[in-house]
């Protein structure tokens, strides 16, 4: 988890799309959003969150296969407080984890 969240950023993240959509309501929370093909808007307070997310080729490292999306974070109108609310608790359903 970050400190501090820009108002832009990208992201590489290990998941599929499937997954990605399958994570993202639990993750934006009780905030409005509306989806659309490959991204979504979310209201945060007065401002927004705009998502945009694309399959990238496989990570492969010897044997492994990671799957990747390219994603990328767009706010308008959220003050830094609220942006890194929001990410943390973002950040929480969306981590991936092994044992």
């Amino acid at each position: 988890m970050q400190s501090f969240y820009e108002e832009r950023f990208e992201r590489d993240m290990a998941l599929t799309e499937a997954d990605w959509l399958r994570c993202l309501p639990a993750a934006i929370g009780d905030h409005f959003y509306k989806m659309q093909a490959q991204s979504a808007g979310v209201r945060i307070g007065d401002g927004a969150l705009g998502l945009k997310w694309q399959a990238a080729d496989p990570r492969v490292i010897a044997l492994v296969r990671l799957p990747r999306l390219l994603v990328s974070f767009r706010f308008a109108g959220v003050a830094e407080a609220e942006r890194h609310a929001f990410m943390k608790r973002f950040d929480l359903y969306m981590l991936r984890g092994g044992g």
